[in-house]
């Protein structure tokens, strides 16, 4: 994988840069859709690549592991054939999932015994076991194993958390480094930062990342139940430390507003369920503010959903009819509206792009601040 810091922000630290992967170019700041089963949900390969105009999608590991399994992946060549997606795709290690089984989980120095939240079987994930599943999978990008530290942990909790999470990075790096793509193409590896809200350990985590020289990092265990200005805060502690010519992965994160503030801070890739999860759920995210789709108020409005929108679904329908579509519980309105919001990240994050080249994003971000924030 190759990396090309192309601009960055005279007045900021928002940067635009070039990806290069097996499978194609990304074009950076980029949101990536999650793909957790294989598919973004309501949303068909053909819109995503023509419609939303996707760069990159994820996949989860400890979904994708246990539906439809490593046997049916390995004989289709990996997720990107199973599921047609033939541009770059990036996996989790799994982590956050198994974590958050928090009652159905043990957690040793040798890993994570879990139980699938499908059918009860017990499972255990290592470092290396971790680094084989993601190799067949068959992701450009794949993620070090780690524990994602709740954000209310204490400070002996988060280092202990910490402390584990970069031994099994060690232990990731090795098993990595000893293993091959089945399918022949290159895959990277990127290490987590974590270290929870305490500034010590975010900084210890950063250095120790910086140091193993990967392709590209990413940061974990934020946006997690912290406050907004912890998750700023351990931002800038991180970006000050991992090298500025590697791309910076925001792990789940998050709002319009989220994404924009933290571009400013220098981060590059963001994935997040909020569009399409909030979409299915009625909340429209456009240009001009934050819509709830089953208010009454959108009952007789046959505007268009948005009038200048990102995707041939906002003029094609109006507000009413989507309004019509969610409050019936029609499956064709849960596809609207994901595809709207997800068209409107990938505007969001051009636009951002745009700016930093031009050498205008920080006269422009307040105001479309302002504007994405709304409630109509």
């Amino acid at each position: 994988m190759k990396f090309e810091l192309l601009h960055t922000d005279n007045s900021s630290n928002a940067r635009a840069g070039l990806i290069t992967t097996d499978h194609g170019e990304i074009e950076t700041p980029i949101f990536m859709p999650v793909g957790t089963v294989g598919s973004v949900k309501a949303v068909q390969m053909y819109e995503l690549k023509e419609d939303i105009k996707a760069q990159i999608i994820l996949g989860n590991t400890y979904h994708l592991y246990l539906r439809p399994g490593l046997d049916v992946l390995e004989q289709a060549g990996g997720l990107p054939k199973f599921n047609g997606w033939n541009k770059p795709m990036l996996t989790d290690s799994g982590g956050f999932q198994v974590f958050s089984l928090s009652d159905i989980r043990k957690l040793t120095e040798q890993g994570a015994e879990f139980r699938s939240h499908i059918d009860g079987s017990k499972h255990f994930f290592t470092p290396e076991k971790v680094m084989d599943i993601q190799r067949i999978i068959g992701a450009d990008i794949i993620m070090a194993f780690d524990e994602c530290t709740p954000g209310d942990a204490d400070y002996t909790y988060a280092k202990q958390s910490l402390d584990l999470t970069e031994r099994w990075l060690d232990r990731c790096i090795t098993r990595f480094g000893e293993t091959e793509c089945p399918y022949g193409y290159k895959q990277s590896l990127f290490p987590i930062v974590q270290g929870c809200v305490y500034p010590d350990l975010r900084k210890r985590a950063a250095e120790n990342v910086a140091a193993k020289e990967a392709d590209g990092n990413a940061i974990g265990g934020l946006a997690v139940g912290e406050p907004k200005e912890q998750m700023f805060e351990m931002i800038e502690i991180v970006n000050d430390i991992l090298p500025k010519d590697k791309p910076r992965y925001l792990m789940g994160v998050g709002t319009p507003a989220d994404l924009l503030d933290s571009i400013e801070r220098g981060v590059d890739m963001f994935d997040c369920i909020m569009p399409t999860r909030n979409g299915r759920n009625g909340q429209i995210f456009t240009k001009n503010g934050i819509m709830n789709m089953r208010n009454n108020r959108w009952k007789d409005d046959f505007s268009p959903i948005e009038e200048d929108g990102a995707s041939v679904v906002d003029t094609l329908y109006s507000r009413a009819y989507l309004r019509h579509l969610l409050n019936a519980k029609e499956i064709l309105g849960l596809q609207i509206a994901s595809i709207h919001n997800l068209a409107f990240y990938m505007w969001l994050v051009k636009e951002a792009r745009k700016h930093i080249i031009a050498g205008t994003f920080s006269a422009w971000k307040p105001g479309m601040m302002e504007n994405i924030t709304r409630r109509l």
